[in-house]
């Protein structure tokens, strides 16, 4: 399913060139784990020469550990640990640097150097944009005429998981006003995990004057938490989720990239 080892050397680092080991989340879903095993085939065909591999945080195999001690096995003495995680919060500041130290005890002869997370990158909201839209039909036909014949005002509610941490919460609400910004849609944040709920985000957007609303998911994988948001909401329309797209091998490799530069300097 993925390349062998890239043999092109790397300003800093030794033949082959680092592993990279993307780190999705985990879902007792198994529409989860497909999900992001096509992702992560995507991402490696973008580059097929470096070995990628998948790795999940809790719920799903290989676990991290797994993966690192294959990674050490195989005589990588360097790996990218790349997060597909959407926000930064517990998994991606506590729990994974928590593995990876750990990981550095038992394999002291292999460099792990972790990546930002996935982030709001505007590449992704492109992404839900254009979830968005296909939702919407062709022309937008599933937003109806009001009585001039002008399409009535669209309310799209992005929906994320949800943190334990305000300060994550409020990060990911940049994500619907990025949205906003983009297209003039009317938008509000729900998060399927804690409050605002998608109810009341979408009971806000009816009192802003949207007529018809749409529940766009953050989400990189459908689950059971997208399944809880579209028991919560069954009649408005929900878009799919991000799932494999072109967006995600630039962004993972972007950040695979910037974390070599920045250990270079490092070890400079």
């Amino acid at each position: 399913m993925f390349g062998p080892v890239r043999v092109t050397p790397i300003s800093g680092y030794a033949q082959p060139r680092p592993a990279l080991i993307a780190v999705a989340h985990g879902s007792r879903d198994p529409r989860s784990a497909a999900t992001m095993s096509a992702v992560v085939a995507d991402i490696a065909a973008a580059r097929p020469n470096i070995d990628v591999r998948l790795a999940f945080l809790d719920l799903n195999a290989p676990s991290v550990e797994q993966v690192v001690h294959a990674v050490a096995a195989q005589g990588h003495r360097h790996a990218v640990v790349a997060p597909l995680l959407l926000g930064s919060a517990y998994h991606a500041r506590v729990d994974l640097p928590g593995l990876l130290a750990a990981a550095r005890t038992a394999h002291p002869q292999l460099g792990l150097t972790q990546a930002d997370v996935l982030g709001s990158d505007p590449r992704l909201i492109t992404t839900v944009r254009d979830r968005t839209l296909a939702a919407l039909g062709p022309a937008g036909d599933r937003v109806p005429l009001g009585p001039a014949g002008d399409r009535v005002p669209l309310g799209v509610v992005v929906a994320a998981v949800g943190a334990a941490s305000a300060a994550a919460n409020a990060r990911t609400g940049e994500v619907a006003r990025q949205l906003a910004g983009m297209t003039g849609w009317l938008t509000e944040i729900c998060f399927a995990t804690t409050e605002p709920s998608v109810t009341q985000a979408i009971s806000r957007l009816r009192a802003q004057g949207a007529e018809e609303v749409l529940v766009a998911p953050w989400f990189l994988a459908p689950g059971l938490l997208t399944d809880r948001l579209l028991a919560a909401a069954p009649d408005v329309v929900h878009a799919q989720v991000i799932g494999p797209d072109t967006a995600l091998p630039e962004i993972v490799w972007d950040r695979y990239d910037t974390a070599l530069t920045a250990a270079s300097r490092v070890s400079a």
